[in-house]
């Protein structure tokens, strides 16, 4: 066990705990930019360290509100399907795993759009009321085939960078469901959604050979405490100030990431 990993580990659970979201977005840069592992294996095991620690936040959380479970089994009939035909196709056609500059490319495109929309999404909230008000019934039918395409994308992208299965999800479900989802629900139904998705990606970055078991262990060690941490602080912290300091975080991995 590594006492700088589990450090790693205990900062990014913190994180989670103290805002539901994050851990996916921050660990794989972290892994690769820090620690110097390849990308394929940094999003392997995070994809499992995103799986175990949103199953423990998404318990501490669950005080936010409550999921609505038929959004979420829209978002998994699209998103789980997706994540294991990608899984296959990465087996199939690239021998387990994307070129290193690929996923670099992807990972830092990936946590740039997460930054901006995580800025962006409270911006939103009027604009969306607006526009559900004039939605006929016709167009709120479409919302199940749509949610459904919505978790399809997530689906794919999580399974290859390991992030969008929090502010990417979160924002979609605002953009879907302006009126039926209140701030609490989202949360709820994001993380809850997100466990599956990540287990099912994260089972198959283990068949393919791209999940470190010693260096998971050793984030985890930290993570489980970080989580507890950050949830007992959750609500004293000014929540405008995590997003912001969150998003410069990931905006500043993000050029990194596509600058090397």
């Amino acid at each position: 066990m590594d006492l700088a990993y589990s450090l790693a580990g205990a900062f990014v659970g913190f994180l989670v705990g103290l805002t539901g979201v994050g851990g996916g977005s921050l660990m794989a840069p972290i892994l690769i930019i820090l620690f110097g592992f390849n990308p394929a294996v940094a999003i392997g095991t995070d994809l499992w360290f995103a799986a175990i620690t949103k199953s423990i936040g998404g318990t501490i959380h669950h005080k936010l509100g409550s999921p609505d479970w038929q959004v979420v089994r829209r978002l998994a009939l699209g998103s789980l399907p997706a994540a294991a035909l990608t899984v296959l196709w990465l087996a199939h056609s690239h021998e387990g795993r994307l070129e290193s500059d690929l996923l670099m490319q992807l990972l830092g495109a990936m946590l740039l759009l997460t930054a901006v929309l995580m800025l962006a999404k409270p911006r939103l909230t009027a604009p969306l009321r607006k526009f559900a008000d004039r939605m006929n019934p016709e167009m709120r039918k479409r919302q199940a085939l749509a949610t459904m395409a919505a978790g399809a994308l997530v689906g794919v992208l999580v399974t290859l960078t390991s992030v969008g299965a929090g502010a990417l999800v979160a924002v979609m479900l605002a953009l879907l469901y302006p009126l039926r989802l209140g701030a609490k629900t989202i949360v709820g139904t994001d993380i809850i959604h997100a466990v599956p998705l990540t287990l099912v990606a994260a089972i198959g970055h283990s068949w393919l050979g791209n999940v470190d078991i010693w260096l998971l262990a050793s984030l985890l060690i930290g993570s489980i405490p970080g989580i507890v941490a950050g949830s007992l602080v959750a609500g004293k912290v000014n929540d405008g100030l995590v997003r912001w300091a969150l998003a410069a975080m990931l905006a500043v991995s993000a050029v990194k990431m596509m600058a090397s």
